[in-house]
């Protein structure tokens, strides 16, 4: 059975940072790409970051900017993101998202392979 538990949200004040991880279990990690999506209250979806099945392509929503870091590790299978210059428009649940193919940001939708998700909460 797939099972992705994410960690590491909180409240954070604007242009501070947090890191979140999701570990799995389940399914041969290292096979798959994983991604991150997370939701506001009465917002749609939105696709944060995916990398690759082997940790060398990596992609980001365009309101990152350059702010946040996707990495693997494929011993520990664990995905993580860092979460950095965290603004209050980054406030949402953030859900970790197993691929169904090694290829950055393909077939991801299957929302029976998320996670719970982690709330991350920006504001001062």
């Amino acid at each position: 059975e797939v099972t992705l538990v994410e960690s590491g949200g909180g409240l954070i004040q604007p242009g501070g940072s947090l890191r979140l991880s999701c570990a799995a279990s389940g399914f041969a990690f290292s096979r798959y790409a994983m991604g991150w999506v997370r939701q506001a209250p009465g917002k749609d979806l939105e696709w944060v970051s995916h990398i690759n099945s082997a940790g060398d392509d990596t992609a980001y929503g365009y309101f990152v900017k350059g702010r946040f870091t996707i990495s693997r590790d494929n011993v520990k299978n664990t995905v993580s993101l860092q979460l950095n210059n965290l603004q209050t428009e980054d406030t949402a649940m953030y859900y970790c998202a197993k691929c169904d193919s090694p290829r950055t940001g393909y077939r991801c939708n299957d929302r029976r392979y998320w996670g719970q998700g982690t709330q991350v909460t920006v504001s001062s």
